[in-house]
């Protein structure tokens, strides 16, 4: 897993970013665009100004006119008035819709349904920070807070167990949260191996999607009473989830499974390793790309287990140069330890 940052600049870029987030709700009809003197294209705001676009809201406005990206992108790399015109005609036209607009340092970073639920990362880390200060030798191992994103993967180091002679593995949560409209509040089950410091999540795991009330206006969004009592009920399973997942029975139950993964006698790979990655990849949607690095991390493991196949998947994540990226190979990690039995065949036997 990569590093990330150390939880002191967590907490510094979560409090930084608070003081400089706005929110707004306007009439799409109402919405402009306009390409700015230096080629950006700038998203008219009534009442509250201008903000240049950034690549996901880009997507997002895309998506909600109707324009295809692909069309969208060559305009706006070689005719931005005439994709602001394209864009303005759509908007236009969109008298009974509203959006809420994200914004941060200037820049309009999510364009969303006005009844888009805003669970910030600040309210996050307020209610997940102190619950794992209670968990007795909490480790963070990695944080980070991507422009999709806020991730904190922690590990109790009192839980811990064996799969193999030496393969020590420990029981962990990773907390993720988007507040641009790409993904969940989680709170996910991580078991996570010392050898290598990879995880994979496990099938623990709670999520809300951001979906909550109509907002019809401004006013309404700075209202923090009502957006706090909005909350409240999901920040509260939240905080429940963190000691939940690292519940001791439930990792012991998680340490039976990886041990038949890891037993010879049981899960060895019969056919080619070659051939086995194929299979596994194509179970799991892994990219042909990634296929000869896990090749390679299955071969330099040694280990031609079941087992030995989620962590050559699981060690790619130490390569990636993409948070986002590596927190989905771990994912995909997870998915591979509870793959049904018939799917395991599969892959053990592919020649």
């Amino acid at each position: 897993m990569l590093k990330g940052i150390e939880l002191p600049e967590l907490s510094r870029r979560i409090l930084a970013d608070k003081a400089q987030k706005r929110d707004y709700i306007a009439p799409a009809h109402r919405l402009e665009v306009h390409p700015s003197p230096g080629g950006a294209i700038l998203l008219d705001v009534p009442d509250h100004g201008s903000f240049p676009l950034q690549p996901l809201t880009h997507r997002q406005l895309s998506t909600f006119t109707n324009v295809p990206a692909q069309y969208y992108d060559r305009l706006m790399d070689n005719e931005p008035d005439l994709l602001a015109m394209n864009i303005n005609r759509h908007l236009s036209r969109m008298t009974d819709k509203k959006r809420l607009i994200r914004t941060l340092s200037g820049y309009a970073r999510a364009l969303l349904s006005n009844s888009y639920q805003r669970i910030d990362h600040d309210e996050i880390a307020e209610v997940v920070l102190p619950v794992l200060q209670n968990l007795r030798g909490v480790k963070i191992v990695s944080a980070e807070i991507t422009s999709s994103r806020l991730y904190i993967h922690f590990v109790v180091p009192t839980i811990e167990g064996e799969v193999k002679r030496g393969d020590i593995v420990q029981a962990g949560g990773i907390v993720s949260n988007s507040e641009v409209g790409l993904g969940s509040v989680r709170v996910d089950g991580l078991t996570w191996r010392l050898m290598c410091l990879n995880g994979a999540k496990t099938s623990d795991s709670f999520h809300r999607s951001h979906i909550g009330r109509k907002v019809e206006d401004s006013e309404e969004l700075w209202a923090d009473d009502t957006k706090q009592a909005d909350d409240k009920a999901i920040l509260l399973k939240v905080r429940d989830m963190v000691t939940a997942v690292v519940d001791e029975t439930r990792f012991r139950a998680q340490v039976a499974k990886l041990k038949e993964l890891a037993d010879p006698s049981q899960a060895r790979i019969k056919g080619t390793i070659t051939q086995a990655v194929e299979v596994l990849a194509d179970k799991v949607g892994l990219s042909e790309a990634m296929r000869p690095s896990i090749l390679t991390s299955l071969a330099e493991g040694g280990d031609l287990t079941a087992w030995g196949l989620v962590n050559a998947v699981t060690a790619q994540a130490h390569n990636s140069t993409n948070y986002d990226d590596a927190v989905e190979l771990e994912g995909v990690g997870g998915k591979l330890i509870n793959l049904p039995a018939n799917d395991w065949r599969e892959i053990l036997q592919a020649a």
